[in-house]
Formats: C-alpha cells, structure tokens, sequence
C-alpha cells in the first residue's frame, strides 16, 4: 500500500516507522523493496554523493536534480525531499516558491525543514497552502559552522529548549518529524509530547521510527557515524567484483 503523509502520521502508537535516505532511481528501489515506508531525499547527497564536507553547499537545483531522480523509482514509499541551508529563513513568498517546486519539479510529496519555534509561524504557512512539511528538530547539520555536530538534550535547559521547538513544530501542522542525535534517555519525553510521530536518527529507541542514511548502514561509507549500525559489508563486497572484473579483463 502507497504511503501517504496522513498514514504515516496515522502509525504512530501503533508501529514503528521505516525510514531510509535515497538520492536516485537506483537507490530508491532497493530501500522501497526492502520495506522502507518513508524515503527522505537528503541534502546528507553533499557528503554521500557530491563529495562536500558538510551539507551546506548543497542548492535547491541539486535537491530537485535528485529528488525528481529518486520519484521516477514510483515507490510505494512516500518520498520526502529536504529543503537546503537558509532557505526556510528567507520571506515567505521566496520559501511558498521554493516548496513549489520541489512538489512540482521534483515530484515529492512532502518537505523537510530543519529548525523549531522559530520556524513554526512559516511551518503552518505552507502547511496551509498545501505544502507537507516534516520538521527536525534536535541536531540541526545545516548549523555546522555555528553549532558544530554535538549530541543534543544533555542538559535540563537544552531539553527544554528541544521541547519547545517539537511541540511548536506539531502544533504548527508538520506530519512528522526528523529528531537527531538527542539523548536517548530524554528522547521518550520528546515523543511523548507531541501528536506526530518521531523518526530518530541517533537518539535511540525511545522513537516512533527510525531513519539511517542508507550508504551508511550497508558499508558503503568507510566512516560511518559512532551511532550507526552497518547491516551489510557491500563496500569491502562491491570492491572485490570490480577488481575480479579488472582482472578478467587484463587477462583477456
């Protein structure tokens, strides 16, 4: 059955959610076929694909590029796609046209917005004009440069702050939402507190999914996050096809 943002949203209490990364066709038939409910077109492409340090080079036309890749797969799985570095904090006008065209364009059926209370007032804009926004919360990678990549909820007054922004970004009308690389002691409190379900990417068990990029968790990234659990050696495996392949060939 084709996932939609109201049965995803629906799953909540009731199963966990599967949620893997894609970035082209390929790639997102092989997560849609192994079970995977959601798949999030990542702006993590800036580190897994094109080679960037960081996800903040990463541009609206790359994600359309790659999005509208990843939608020619016609998965039963909703595809999400992530919207870049600054531009949920430009006028509303600018980011309505930036959504628009990644719905249009792109063909995904939901956005990803990193950020909190601050960005709920614009949330519940495009949520109105029919735009499905899935929030992060917790960790937000396009904030390297000033936060740096640090485990989140460690303290009294960082959890609530990591609160306030879940709830304000529910209450705003995200369908869903990304929580990274919060405690995991802290992070049932967070679940328990706002009506959507939770997708976790490093902040343990206490959520209603989990989401893991999907280079990582198959090998094909020779550092993957402490958090990550590799289910599969493909890297070291792909690379002994190829070189039996080149020696086939230099043999004749």
């Amino acid at each position: 059955m084709k996932s939609t943002t109201r049965s995803l949203r629906a799953l909540k209490g009731v199963r966990p959610i599967v949620c893997l990364t894609a970035y082209d066709v390929s790639t997102a038939r092989i997560a849609d076929a192994g079970g995977a409910d959601l798949i999030l077109v990542g702006d993590s492409l800036g580190n897994v694909v094109l080679g960037l340090p960081d996800t903040v080079g990463v541009t609206l036309d790359m994600m359309i590029h790659h999005s509208a890749a990843v939608v020619r797969a016609q998965t039963e799985a909703l595809v999400v796609g992530d919207l870049p570095f600054g531009l949920a904090h430009d006028s509303f006008p600018k980011l309505l046209g930036y959504c628009r065209r990644f719905l249009q364009e792109g063909g995904v059926k939901a956005v990803k917005i990193e950020g909190g209370a601050s960005l709920a007032p614009a949330i519940a804009r495009l949520v109105d004009a029919g735009i499905p926004v899935m929030g992060h919360v917790g960790m937000l990678p396009q904030r390297v440069h000033s936060a740096g990549y640090r485990r989140r909820g460690l303290t009294s007054e960082d959890q609530k702050k990591i609160l306030i922004d879940a709830q304000a970004v529910a209450a705003a009308g995200a369908f869903a939402m990304v929580v990274e690389c919060v405690d995991e002691t802290f992070m049932p409190k967070i679940t328990e507190a706002v009506s959507v379900p939770t997708i976790g990417i490093g902040s343990g068990r206490g959520c209603d999914g989990q989401i893991l990029v999907l280079e990582d968790m198959l090998g094909l990234n020779p550092r993957p996050p402490k958090f990550v659990k590799v289910y599969g050696q493909l890297g070291d495996r792909i690379e002994a096809a190829v070189r039996s392949y080149s020696e086939e060939v230099r043999r004749r």
